[in-house]
């Protein structure tokens, strides 16, 4: 069936309204009318074609809330009505060892399939995104929303920004006794000092502007080092247990690594437009320092995330738009003139 939705037909291209092609629910399928998409920079640098290999036509939108329309025969966890989220990948092997550790995301067999761009056998031969009415997905890569109804929209970007802050707090312990950092206070970064300190962990915000200081400590920040004052920075220097770093922009990362502990890891979660310059080892060899990435999460952590947030009333800090406001809103956004995160109000479809 066809839907509405909003992509481009090349990277030079603004978004524009379009009709897409759903399959039909197969057996194992949930079918999803969209109520919100979340707006990542990954939408950005893809439908931009700034990463290679964009297929087009290119809907973005990975970061999706709504409601289950319709499931496939053998689908038992899911039922019409229910609130679920799909976040930034439809399919993976299913088969290999990522896989099978609930690590999808990291799959060694076919690679994950993103939520869009990705190899599907539906028309056009690519995923489309959330920027849509609707999506049809595997259930094993549909997760619960258990979030009251009216947190709906600020959910939505728990999808990718939640769980990219998430997996490393987890996978590196975060919690009570650990000092955690967060660098760049951004649709990423906000989210994980909100987690972080939910976690239990000292909280301490790195941001290049003065003027984020309260906004920093407002979501739940301990401290707050403005990364360009040097006597800011050396107050902290071999103090931190982990560094969550998420700024998506090269730059010098032993000004980071300098302020671990023996044994802290500096947690790469941004992807720059190029590689960061090469950082020094000795500070990394003589105590027993990291630097390492991460990417997203499996779907059983994605849940956990949920799960978690729910528990503890944690959303993103959002503002709505309609779709026809998309390029206004990737303009404002590479000019980081956004708290924190875009979310689309699907129902604006309607009216394209």
């Amino acid at each position: 069936m066809t839907v509405k939705a909003y992509g481009a037909h090349a990277a030079d291209k603004p978004l524009e309204a379009l009709y897409i092609f759903r399959r039909a629910p197969g057996d194992h399928d949930v079918q999803i009318e969209i109520a919100y998409c979340g707006v990542c920079h990954s939408d950005l640098h893809t439908v931009r074609g700034e990463w290679a290999g964009t297929l087009y036509p290119c809907v973005p939108g990975h970061e999706i809330v709504g409601r289950v329309s319709a499931v496939g025969a053998h689908v038992s966890r899911f039922k019409e009505g229910d609130l679920v989220g799909v976040g930034c990948m439809v399919d993976s092997c299913q088969a290999c060892a990522a896989c099978d550790e609930g690590l999808e995301q990291y799959c060694e067999g076919t690679g994950m399939v993103g939520t869009y761009n990705g190899p599907t056998p539906d028309a056009p031969g690519h995923t489309l995104g959330g920027y849509s009415q609707r999506i049809v997905v595997n259930d094993k890569f549909v997760v619960k929303v258990s979030h009251p109804e009216d947190q709906l929209a600020a959910v939505a970007p728990l999808l990718c920004a939640g769980i990219t802050t998430w997996s490393p707090l987890r996978h590196w312990n975060a919690g009570p006794g650990k000092k955690v950092g967060v660098v760049g206070i951004g649709g990423l970064g906000h989210m994980g000092v909100k987690l972080a300190r939910a976690l239990g962990a000292e909280v301490v915000a790195f941001t290049t502007s003065e003027n984020k200081r309260e906004d920093a400590k407002a979501l739940g920040a301990h401290q707050v080092v403005v990364s360009r004052n040097a006597d800011e920075m050396k107050a902290h220097r071999g103090s931190f247990d982990l560094i969550i770093n998420t700024v998506a922009a090269s730059h010098d990362l032993d000004a980071y690594t300098s302020l671990l502990r023996r044994d802290g890891s500096l947690v790469l979660v941004g992807v720059p437009e190029h590689n960061h310059p090469s950082p020094q080892f000795a500070s990394l060899i003589f105590r027993r320092k990291s630097i390492a990435g991460s990417m997203i999460g499996g779907i059983a952590e994605t849940q956990e995330m949920l799960d978690f947030c729910a528990e503890h009333g944690i959303v993103a800090d959002i503002e709505m738009i309609p779709i026809q406001q998309i390029e206004d809103a990737y303009a404002r956004m590479t000019r980081s003139d956004v708290k924190y995160r875009f979310v689309i109000d699907s129902a604006s479809l309607a009216t394209t």
